[in-house]
């Protein structure tokens, strides 16, 4: 198969053989598409970190939570929890009061342990 060549897009396949020329033309808004549909898929990304961390940050008055949506740019893939006391509270808190053990130091990795998949699949949906 000295003479064939393949190229592959997300499109089809375009094959070349023996002194035949070929030209790849993408679709001009596929570029956008697709930028599109990842933004969107970051968007949700990001919403779902916020909404799955909640319930798992500790809780006095509820300003680190919101420092979370207020610190956050949807969309971005970056959360950012932007209370003064944010980072000493992720790594040095010890577990929260009895009456919801849920919530203490380390939220990120606990949920993502526990709803990383719930997470891919809201994307995969989006």
């Amino acid at each position: 198969m000295a003479g064939i060549h393949r190229i592959n897009t997300p499109r089809g396949t375009i094959i070349k053989t023996g002194k035949t020329t070929c030209e790849l033309v993408w679709n001009p808004g596929s570029g956008q598409n697709k930028t599109n549909m990842f933004n969107r898929k970051q968007a949700i990304v990001d919403s779902e970190v916020l909404r799955y961390c909640s319930p798992l940050i500790p809780l006095r008055t509820s300003m680190l939570e919101k420092s979370g949506t207020l610190g956050t740019v949807i969309g971005s893939g970056l959360v950012q929890y932007i209370a003064p006391y944010a980072r000493m509270q992720y790594y040095c808190t010890a577990q929260s009061r009895p009456y919801d053990a849920r919530r203490g130091s380390k939220w990120f990795e606990r949920m993502k342990t526990a709803h990383k998949k719930d997470i891919q699949r809201a994307a995969e949906r989006g």
